[in-house]
């Protein structure tokens, strides 16, 4: 069985951690991949990875994740009307394509020092636009068809190196382009699938000859972590929806934001180091 390659202190680590992603997520509306890949980094050094792998393992770990959980997503926005679907299939071919390429090629030829300065560098970005909360000033009209692929395309490439499923720069842009929050929001989540499924593919396609770093890895894939986390983010999701509207949200957003910065300079040092 996949659980037979891992310890039970370290499925309980990985139960936790999916329990913390899973609340996050529904309070704060964040990818789990913030908080997912640092601490699953700390995990697989303290099995033995090197740091520069684990790196890698973490974020394609991460991506992987968000194949499931963005389903859940897309449903609740699209039963509430929130999805602009001509959109969706205008930058789906450039998000995939992107993700395809991050994923197979761009973050198999970097190194992991490299992508995890990427990576703290989007907590970072991630963290100010958390604490200032300011949205773009809708500017200019919805790009056409070459416009959207373009568009999906970079964010595809940058999400597929950060293990993250776009919405920090989709929603930002569909804003700028004259398109409601609530609806750029809820286009995001349709675009977070096939970024998640172009670039968890490109990953296996990169990572397919590499000989496993611990027991239960495949490629760049850590298959414990992938179910384990998916099961209880999944599971948890919803309490933090729940919590979302009991608590003062705003000020949450800014206190995680300090939050953030502390994992992006823990992520600065391990890249510096590895």
């Amino acid at each position: 069985m996949l659980l037979d390659a891992v310890t039970w202190p370290l499925v309980l680590e990985l139960l936790a951690l999916g329990s913390v992603v899973g609340v996050l997520a529904g309070l704060l509306g964040i990818g789990g991949g913030m908080i997912m890949v640092p601490f699953l980094t700390l995990m697989l050094e303290h099995r033995g990875v090197p740091t520069a792998m684990a790196m890698k393992m973490a974020i394609a770990t991460a991506m992987a994740t968000i194949t499931v959980t963005s389903l859940s997503s897309l449903r609740a926005h699209h039963a509430r009307g929130a999805v602009r679907w001509p959109v969706v299939a205008g930058m789906a071919p450039g998000v995939v394509l992107g993700g395809l390429v991050a994923g197979a090629g761009v973050f198999a030829l970097l190194k992991g020092k490299v992508l995890g300065f990427v990576f703290a560098g989007f907590l970072l970005f991630s963290a100010l636009q958390m604490a200032l909360d300011r949205k773009p000033k809708p500017s200019r009209s919805t790009p056409g068809p070459l416009g959207l692929a373009s568009a999906g395309g970079v964010i595809g490439l940058v999400s597929g190196l950060v293990g993250a499923g776009g919405g920090f720069l989709t929603v930002p842009f569909l804003v700028w382009r004259n398109v409601p929050v609530h609806q750029a929001v809820g286009t995001s989540a349709a675009l977070g699938f096939p970024i998640a499924l172009a670039a968890t593919a490109g990953y296996v396609i990169g990572g397919w000859r590499l000989p496993p770093a611990l027991p239960g890895a495949f490629g760049y894939l850590y298959l414990p972590a992938l179910v384990l986390i998916m099961a209880t983010s999944m599971w948890t999701a919803p309490l933090g929806v729940r919590l979302a509207h009991a608590l003062n949200v705003a000020q949450l957003k800014r206190g995680f934001a300090v939050v953030l910065v502390g994992l992006a300079v823990t992520m600065f040092y391990k890249a510096l180091h590895a």
